[in-house]
């Protein structure tokens, strides 16, 4: 069995090679600047480390919400408007039309190679802020990406969410070998956190107990409180350093421990 890679581009970007698919996950290729929300202005600070041109050809784009900038910016819907084929939320996809699919927490899809090849997409439940916050901040999902070789473990994206019971329940439901976690303890209004904190990580990882955590969406803008620095101690104080792997911007990287 190949481990699989994954390239950092920035913030919630990454490209996933599996077994002959690339995948890339909320796209966003902007440069810093600052995106006026309704509520609140998002600064992003650190631009992308790779551009589209260096990523394509991918199979498919994993979009877990369309209505926050620093999840799908300018750069990252034109690349998205000539995806091949794209996944989110079923009010996302509304939005977007074209060849985007939308997807409910548990529903699936798949994706097919000439030569029998297939992976199974399963759109998983994320709370993006305290219980409530949904009016306000939209729907969100995650993904589960799982191959037809026997031998490849499931990969957990979580998309932007907090620790809450939906996280447990993919847990419960799927042996994931590599969870890409979606950090960064983000706060824009108020004490509310809407993205993991590094206690949240620690409960992702203590319930996917073998998986290898590769955090995403933890540096990059000014509204994360928290970054790779807060959850490489966390993890290293409660003796969960070796499962930890913080990727390097721009690097292809195999994911260590994935078996």
């Amino acid at each position: 069995m190949s481990a699989p890679r994954v390239t950092l581009v920035g913030g919630p970007t990454a490209l996933i090679e599996i077994d002959g698919f690339r995948l890339l996950t909320d796209p966003t290729f902007d440069p810093p600047g600052e995106y006026r929300l309704p509520y609140v202005t998002l600064r992003k600070t650190v631009g992308p480390a790779l551009m589209p041109n260096q990523i394509q050809p991918i199979d498919a784009v994993l979009l877990s919400h369309d209505q926050h900038a620093d999840n799908l910016d300018r750069a990252g819907r034109a690349f998205l408007a000539e995806a091949p084929r794209a996944f989110t939320t079923v009010a996302g996809a509304t939005r977007l039309a074209g060849r985007t699919q939308g997807l409910a927490p548990w529903e699936t899809a798949q994706l097919s190679r000439p030569d029998g090849a297939t992976l199974h997409l399963t759109s998983t439940p994320a709370r993006h802020g305290p219980a409530g916050i949904e009016p306000l901040s939209g729907d969100v999902i995650g993904f589960v990406v799982e191959s037809s070789n026997p031998s490849t473990r499931p990969i957990y994206i979580t998309g932007d969410t907090v620790w809450f019971a939906g996280v447990a329940e993919v847990s419960r439901r799927f042996p994931a070998g590599l969870v890409l976690l979606f950090a960064g303890s983000a706060r824009t209004r108020g004490p509310f956190e809407l993205t993991m904190n590094t206690n949240d990580a620690i409960e992702t990882a203590h319930a996917f107990a073998d998986a290898t955590i590769v955090p995403l969406h933890c540096d990059g803008w000014a509204h994360f409180t928290q970054g790779r620095d807060d959850l490489e101690a966390s993890f290293r104080a409660l003796g969960l350093q070796p499962r930890l792997q913080l990727l390097d911007p721009g690097v292809a990287t195999p994911i260590r421990g994935y078996a």
